[in-house]
C-alpha cells in the first residue's frame, strides 16, 4: 500500500450510497490517494467501504476511526481481511476506542482503560478465534504475545503511549484535530518508518470571523472532550481557549484556513512535522448542511 501525501476525510452518511459511491469516485479522479471515512451510525461502516472499494480503482478506503466496541475482535479482523482480498490490498483499518459519552451514553457499554483494552483488542484480533473448547484440545497459548500477520491497520492515537503501541502493534497512528506539534512528536516517537496520517480541518474561506465559526462549529464535539484538551494544553493552549466552544488561538493551532496559499502552507508544516498523509477534512462555510465544499477539494487536489 502506497499512501499518497494527501487523502479525504469526509463522512459520506448524509448522501444516499449511490451518491456516496459517486463522491468517491469524484474524489479518486482529483489525484487523492484515500479516503478517510469516519465512525458511521446510519450504515455498516465496513460494508460502505466494500461499495466504494468496489467501484473505484486506485483509492484506498480507510476507517478513521472505527470504534473496537462495535465487533468483536475475531469478527474486525474477519472483515478487514475480506476487504483487502476484496479490494488487492486498497482497505486501510483504522481503529480507536472511541469516548466515555459514546460508549457509555449512546451504547450503554463499559469504557474500559483506553491503552490495555487496546491492547486486549489486538491480542485477540492477532490470535484469531480458539476453537480448543469445541474440539477438545488445549488452548491455545496466550504466554507468548500475538505477531500481527493481516493487512495494515493504523491506531486513533494522541498520547504517547498510545501513538507507542501504533509503533509496534500496527503499521502507524491516525490522530485527529492536532496541530503540527503534535505531528512532530509524534513522528519522534513513531520513529522513521510507521505510517503517521493526522486528520486536518480545511476552511477554504479569507474571511477570519466566518473561517473561525466554521472550524468551531466543526470541531465542537472534540473541544468539550478532556483528552483533546489535555493534549492541546502541551502546546501552551489553556482552558481559557475552551471556552465557549474554542478560542481564536486554538482554531488557528489546530485549522487550516483562509486563503489557498494560506491553506497549502499550513498542510506542509504537517508533511514538514513528518506526516505521512495529511487527511483534509473539507469543512463548509457555510456549515454542515451545506454538504462538501467541492471548490475546496478541488482546488487543493493533488491532481490539479
Amino acid at each position: 500500500m502506497e499512501l499518497g501525501r494527501l487523502g479525504v476525510w469526509a463522512s459520506l452518511e448524509g448522501l444516499e450510497l449511490p451518491e456516496a459511491i459517486e463522491a468517491a469516485q469524484r474524489i479518486e479522479s482529483l489525484g487523492y490517494s484515500a479516503l478517510w471515512h469516519p465512525m458511521a451510525m446510519r450504515r455498516d461502516l465496513l460494508i460502505v467501504a466494500s461499495s466504494i472499494l468496489t467501484n473505484t480503482e486506485r483509492l484506498i478506503v480507510g476507517t478513521g476511526i472505527i470504534p473496537i466496541f462495535e465487533r468483536e475482535a475475531s469478527v474486525m479482523a474477519a472483515g478487514q481481511r475480506t476487504l483487502d482480498e476484496q479490494s488487492g490490498g486498497r482497505f486501510l483499518l483504522g481503529l480507536g476506542v472511541s469516548h466515555p459519552p459514546i460508549v457509555e451514553g449512546i451504547h450503554g457499554l463499559t469504557y474500559g482503560p483506553p491503552l490495555t483494552t487496546m491492547r486486549n483488542y489486538l491480542d485477540k484480533m492477532d490470535r484469531g478465534l480458539d476453537f480448543s473448547a469445541l474440539t477438545g484440545g488445549p488452548p491455545a497459548a496466550k504466554d507468548t504475545p500475538p505477531v500481527q500477520t493481516g493487512p495494515p491497520r493504523v491506531l486513533a492515537a494522541l498520547g504517547p503511549k498510545m501513538l507507542a503501541l501504533s509503533r509496534d502493534r500496527a503499521q502507524g497512528a491516525h490522530p485527529y484535530f492536532m496541530p503540527p506539534e503534535h505531528t512532530k512528536e509524534a513522528r519522534e516517537i513513531l520513529g522513521p518508518d510507521a505510517w503517521l496520517c493526522p486528520e486536518v480541518k480545511v476552511v477554504l474561506e479569507a474571511d477570519p470571523s466566518r473561517a473561525r465559526a466554521a472550524g468551531r462549529a466543526a470541531g465542537a464535539t472534540n473541544i468539550a472532550l478532556e483528552n483533546y484538551r489535555k493534549s492541546w494544553r502541551k502546546y501552551g493552549l489553556e482552558d481559557a481557549d475552551f471556552a465557549d466552544g474554542g478560542s481564536d488561538r486554538l482554531i488557528d493551532a489546530t485549522i487550516a484556513w483562509g486563503k489557498q496559499s494560506d491553506v497549502e502552507k499550513f498542510i506542509q508544516s504537517h508533511l514538514d512535522a513528518g506526516a505521512t498523509q495529511v487527511c483534509l477534512q473539507f469543512v463548509h462555510p457555510e456549515g454542515r448542511t451545506a454538504g462538501l465544499p467541492w471548490d475546496a477539494i478541488e482546488a487543493l487536489a493533488p491532481g490539479r
